[in-house]
């Protein structure tokens, strides 16, 4: 699936995998991407799976094993949507499934609610890391880590996440930076790139 048509869309998608600590005293109004999961629409689990869709990450060298995945899509605010709790990762249905041509992303919290999310340590993989995706057939798409970045959100680079790629490729991302104590937010987001290196 080719996904340049959705880069407009997608701006306000470097939301994805916020949450905030513990609420702070008189708050500000939090953003969609860190409301309760009771007030936002769900993230869907993945169910009616086809051969190639992923039902797992794990990430060696930052101690992330997850599963299954949820199916994320983009919430009524045009933000890419982010799974209700902190230890699931989600994979945006949009895009590509991991393995095939093109950008897959997967998602997660930095933290949630006071809780470590699954990408806390996103910030510490190195290029070279590997990433392994297990899809529904058994089958296992490998990945090489060849970037991790760091974004400010009002700088967020769309079209290089979601943009169309040469070759089958794997976007990971989360929040990062500095707490935004006024927005209850993070100010930027954490982008590792990745490209398919082999299958098991």
């Amino acid at each position: 699936m080719r996904v340049r048509a959705l880069a407009a869309a997608l701006l306000l998608a470097a939301l994805a995998g916020c949450s905030t600590p513990p609420p702070a005293p008189a708050p500000a109004p939090a953003p969609v991407a860190a409301e309760p999961a009771a007030t936002r629409p769900a993230a869907a689990p993945i169910a009616a799976l086809a051969p190639s869709d992923p039902v797992g990450l794990g990430v060696p060298t930052i101690g992330v094993r997850s599963g299954p995945l949820m199916r994320l899509g983009i919430d009524r605010a045009g933000a890419l949507e982010v799974p209700p709790d902190a230890t699931t990762v989600g994979w945006f249905t949009l895009g590509p499934t991991p393995g095939a041509p093109g950008p897959a992303v997967l998602a997660a919290h930095v933290d949630y609610r006071g809780v470590p999310g699954a990408f806390t340590n996103l910030k510490a993989m190195s290029e070279g890391d590997r990433i392994r995706v297990p899809r529904a057939d058994g089958s296992t798409a490998v990945f090489t880590a060849y970037r991790v970045a760091r974004y400010d959100k009002s700088a967020f680079p769309t079209e290089d996440v979601y943009g169309d790629t040469a070759g089958s490729e794997l976007r990971l991302i989360t929040c990062g930076g500095e707490f935004d104590a006024a927005t209850r937010n993070y100010r930027d987001n954490v982008v590792v790139y990745a490209r398919l290196t082999g299958s098991e």
